[in-house]
């Protein structure tokens, strides 16, 4: 078994330094529907789904609407196999309702609680457990705000009217980041899902994306475990490689690059290597030794961190999540 004098960070630290750990280091996460409408019941369920795993991360993931809700965005929960819930009610239809997006108070209302939540996960578990809060880039949120399909529709007809709006997205975003800071997390879970070439182009990506990304990370520069998710397929991998992050995840195992090929792209951690559907949902427990095996290989184990392309499913049997979890230990 590991050696439990090695904790977590220090693990960890070892892994992001290029140097080989006592093993590799393995994070899964997941929702928590309905757990996830009170801080306190998401602090339990998210330190309880730790305490079953013991993994060398956690990542604090809240309903993907708790940055929009003080906006007057609103869902339901009608029991999507990944957790999420389903957006009722949006707050953007008109070009004009852009600029309308009021400034939010992040230590009040829905941004407030989660800032609640955060604080009960990282004072139960100390620093030597990293934490990461899930962050949405400001056009991630800006989708939910309209619809997916709408918001581009909107960025291409009316591209002033969404910039009005993502600057106050991106205000709101950086003043919860720094809140954020001062729980103790190690870093933020930043998610971008609009970095898809069958989305938008590299000029769109830059101007409506990157432009926002790079300003609200500044608060999180200085934290030393931020996590950048890449979301999708066809995902625009080297536009992102200069953001303030020690590490990227993305999936993998169904869109370029390979492990091997992104290490050769980002000189930082990467995330990844279990198929979560087909393996973590569908597979054997063999199946998922396999894999991690597979994904250690590719990488030689350096600056690797074993885990899924996003969110495991909440039908992951437990057994195949045991079995993640201990393909790392010496001698799986």
């Amino acid at each position: 078994m590991t050696d439990q004098s090695i904790s977590h960070r220090q693990r960890l630290e070892t892994c992001l330094s290029g140097a080989i750990p006592d093993r590799t280091p393995v994070a899964l996460w997941r929702h928590f529907p309905v757990d996830d409408q009170a801080p306190e019941t998401l602090a339990a369920a998210t330190l309880d789904f730790q305490h079953s795993y013991d993994f060398d991360l956690v990542k604090v993931t809240p309903a993907s609407s708790f940055c929009l809700q003080d906006w007057g965005v609103e869902d339901t929960w009608r029991g999507a196999t990944e957790g999420t819930r389903e957006v009722t009610r949006r707050v953007v239809h008109e070009p004009e309702d852009w600029l309308r997006l009021p400034a939010l108070d992040v230590y009040q209302g829905a941004l407030g609680r989660q800032l609640n939540c955060l604080r009960l996960v990282c004072e139960a578990l100390g620093e030597q457990t990293p934490v990461l809060q899930t962050v949405f880039s400001p056009l991630s949120q800006a989708k939910n705000l309209v619809g997916g399909a709408q918001l581009l529709v909107h960025l291409r007809r009316w591209p002033e009217a969404v910039h009005a709006g993502l600057r106050t997205i991106a205000e709101s975003t950086r003043q919860f980041i720094e809140a954020a800071h001062q729980t103790g997390m190690a870093g933020v879970f930043y998610a971008v899902q609009h970095a898809q070439y069958g989305l938008l182009s590299e000029a769109e990506f830059d101007a409506f994306g990157r432009a926002y990304d790079l300003p609200v990370l500044e608060p999180a520069r200085d934290l030393w475990l931020n996590m950048l998710h890449l979301h999708g397929s066809d995902v625009m991998f080297t536009r992102v490689v200069d953001y303030p992050m020690a590490v990227i995840n993305w999936h993998d195992r169904d869109t370029a690059p390979t492990l091997g090929q992104a290490q050769s792209l980002f000189s930082g951690g990467l995330c990844g290597g279990l198929q979560r559907e087909q393996t973590m949902v569908l597979g054997t427990p063999e199946q998922v030794r396999a894999e991690a095996r597979d994904a250690i290989q590719a990488t030689q184990g350096r600056r690797f961190i074993l885990g899924t392309g996003c969110v495991l499913p909440t039908i992951a049997p437990r057994a195949n999540i045991i079995a993640a979890r201990r393909s790392v230990e010496p001698g799986a």
